[in-house]
């Protein structure tokens, strides 16, 4: 039998009392006895029994009334219900209502012992659930955040720290590594959590219409505005918004955005009446915006507006102690979405995985995990199910810049997929507009 237990028999035959009493003294539980469900709850407010044995038919307060009561008051506490044969319909009423087992009278001690090792097994099984479930808690802080590395640690404290104020944040990190998730979780720890979050990819919407999914418009100001519709900035009032890919946005819409944060007002398309506003915003980018300052391609008036903190979110191949983690969090992700039992890893498929740099960070390494999952035929990932991964086909060194590496990543994203742009879009985790941006910025070639 398992840890000693602090045991409570409540039953209105003293027999049945006297005989549990010396049995379960005889291996050295707690052991106290009740001759009635009134006389059980005046103890139980005395001292936390862990588990009770009660009888399901007494005088005053039967054990289904009994039952009802410590579940309510003391819902940690198991409770054993003890019934005649001809009583299994109560029984089993009685499990409904939460009681963890019964025993049938007359029972003999080996029933007894069955009972006390189910009952032993559950509260490993519990105590095994807590500890997972502090585990994942920690390792999961915030909205799917999955990490415990030092790199990740010190972004999960700055989150409530910058969550306080209204202060604008700018997220700085390579493509896939997560910065709307953290942007969700500033917004979930800040006084602004029961209002609407929303997020705008910059780079996704055409300079075009930006302007008018921002700021709305009047019916009629232009084709195909048959009636009159609320901008973000409007929508969004009272919430966060989440502007991914800023240094995507024009300098014309820098200006007006500036105008926004300084005067908390917009005037929408075709309109002369200024509506308030009040967000918190929250950017998001992957290029280095000082440089692009100081080659003036970007306002320095706007990027010091929107850069109020700074939070810089580390790229994988810098917290690769996280990818086991990320590995088993999207293994029961897609093993439960694809209704396939492929629930584990060899210690050399997982050495690859950390081998590799990830250049598509945590996004990339979801695709790969999903791609493998999708085309196993078993229940355990080899290496062979990432033939597609190549660890040396690039070599990011410390003197390549960020601008370059993910230069070459995506020029091998598009080889690999012989050039088709919405299918490399897809692998890199963007949209198709935002790739034909980046394959212009940095003059891409097919190479035949």
């Amino acid at each position: 039998m398992d840890k000693k237990m602090s045991i409570m028999v409540v039953d209105d035959e003293e027999i049945v009392r006297k005989s549990l009493f010396h049995w379960f003294k005889k291996y050295g539980h707690v052991v106290e006895t009740a001759s009635s469900g009134f006389d059980a709850l005046e103890k139980l407010e005395k001292y936390p029994f862990q588990l009770l044995f009660v009888d399901i038919k007494m005088p005053g307060m039967d054990g289904i009334e009994l039952l009802e009561k410590v579940k309510t008051e003391y819902p940690d506490t198991l409770v054993i219900i003890i019934t005649a044969y001809g009583s299994i319909e109560s029984a089993v009423k009685a499990m409904r209502i939460g009681a963890t087992d019964y025993l049938l009278k007359p029972f003999k001690p080996d029933q007894l012992s069955l009972v006390m090792e189910r009952i032993s097994v559950q509260k490993r099984l519990v105590s095994q659930y807590n500890y997972l479930k502090g585990r994942l808690d920690k390792i999961t802080r915030f909205d799917n955040i999955i990490g415990q590395s030092p790199p990740m640690e010190a972004v999960f404290s700055l989150i409530p720290e910058v969550a306080q104020s209204d202060s604008s944040i700018l997220l700085f990190g390579e493509t896939g590594t997560g910065k709307e998730l953290v942007a969700k979780a500033i917004h979930a720890e800040s006084r602004r959590s029961h209002l609407p979050f929303i997020a705008i990819n910059c780079g996704a919407i055409p300079e075009s219409l930006l302007e008018s999914e921002l700021f709305g418009h009047q019916k009629g100001v232009f084709t195909g505005a048959t009636r009159a519709r609320k901008g973000f900035l409007e929508v969004v009032s009272g919430g966060t918004l989440f502007l991914d890919e800023v240094g995507e946005i024009s300098p014309k819409m820098q200006v007006d955005l500036l105008r926004v944060l300084e005067e908390k007002k917009i005037t929408s398309i075709g309109s002369r009446e200024p509506v308030d506003v009040d967000f918190r915003l929250i950017s998001a980018t992957r290029q280095d915006l000082k440089k692009a300052v100081a080659e003036h391609n970007f306002r320095e008036d706007f990027f010091y507006r929107i850069n109020v903190i700074m939070v810089e979110i580390p790229p994988l191949r810098k917290r690769k102690e996280d990818i086991p983690l990320l590995v088993e969090h999207f293994l029961i992700k897609y093993s439960q979405e694809t209704n396939k039992k492929v629930d584990h890893i060899t210690i050399d498929a997982m050495g690859l995985l950390k081998q590799y740099d990830w250049p598509g960070n945590v996004r990339e390494l979801e695709n790969a995990i999903e791609r493998a999952v999708v085309l196993s035929k078993s229940r355990t990932l080899r290496t062979e199910d990432f033939s597609f991964i190549q660890p040396y086909g690039i070599q990011f060194t410390e003197s390549l810049s960020l601008r370059e590496m993910e230069k070459e990543y995506i020029q091998k994203i598009l080889a690999e997929n012989t050039w088709n742009v919405t299918q490399s879009a897809k692998t890199l985790g963007i949209n198709r507009v935002t790739l034909h941006k980046m394959i212009k910025r940095y003059n891409l070639k097919r190479k035949p």
